[in-house]
């Protein structure tokens, strides 16, 4: 018999308690954030049927970078790459019943098969937040006023990121921050987007990354055949938040 590997799978983590001080202070900064702006947590399992991603992104997509199987009973399931899809299935569910407008955020673990690189792993945690209900630039806003405003509670400076939005109302924005700028070359790869996108970037040409980004889906319950609400919202990722928090020397002390 070959002697037993210790590393974890490829292109996921091990925390051991040293790295759980600063997940830790991640998750809590993000949770204290999300509910001084209003927002309840919700959860959803990691496992999915696979047709809520092909509806979505297409099967090459999801052939291509998920991890999907076929359970005992023949249904093909994929390890959720997002949480968006969950939400949606989530609120259809209850779209009579929910009172809106909602404000519902989570921190689930996400799974995709790509090449792990600095910055990227097969696994990771992010920070998701949504609002559902309030249409135009008052919830644009409003979630970019959350995203800044978690960027601050973790000691950042203005001078340290940059929130490059793609608005032709762009200006709107400048009361919540001074280092919000127009880049209307900026696209989101997802192509539910509907409106406003945004995205957090580094400034320091150590680690030039985006560290979040999201925008308005107004259409996302339209997979379901129920009828759409306007929404916004943003993911925020924990692997590359904390090159962030490295980079500016911004981490916990263990």
């Amino acid at each position: 018999m070959s002697k037993l590997s210790t590393e974890p799978y490829k292109g996921v983590q091990d925390f051991y308690p040293e790295d759980m001080v600063v997940q830790n202070h991640i998750f809590k900064v993000w949770r204290e954030i999300a509910e001084r702006f209003g927002y309840s947590e919700y959860s959803a399992s990691p496992l999915e049927l696979t047709e809520i991603y092909t509806e979505k992104s297409g099967s090459e997509i999801v052939n291509e970078q998920t991890f999907t199987f076929l359970d005992r009973g023949g249904r093909s399931v994929t390890l959720r790459p997002e949480m968006t899809p969950s939400l949606a299935r989530m609120v259809a569910a209850r779209r009579r019943s929910l009172k809106f407008p909602l404000r519902w955020y989570s921190i689930p673990n996400l799974f995709r098969y790509e090449r792990p690189q600095k910055g990227r792993r097969r696994e990771h945690y992010q920070l998701n937040v949504d609002l559902m209900g309030v249409a135009g630039l008052e919830g644009d806003k409003e979630m970019i006023s959350l995203a800044y405003a978690v960027m601050k509670e973790f000691g950042a400076q203005d001078s340290d990121f940059q929130i490059r939005i793609n608005n032709a109302n762009a200006e709107d924005f400048k009361e919540i921050a001074p280092n919000i700028v127009y880049d209307e070359s900026l696209a989101r790869g997802q192509a539910y987007y509907t409106g406003t996108v945004f995205e957090i970037f580094d400034t320091n040409p150590e680690n030039p990354r985006s560290l979040a980004g999201g925008g308005r889906y107004d259409n996302l319950l339209e997979m379901f055949e129920v009828e759409s609400v306007p929404t916004v919202g943003f993911g925020m990722g924990d692997i590359t938040l904390r090159d962030f928090l490295e980079t500016h020397n911004l981490l916990p002390n263990a």
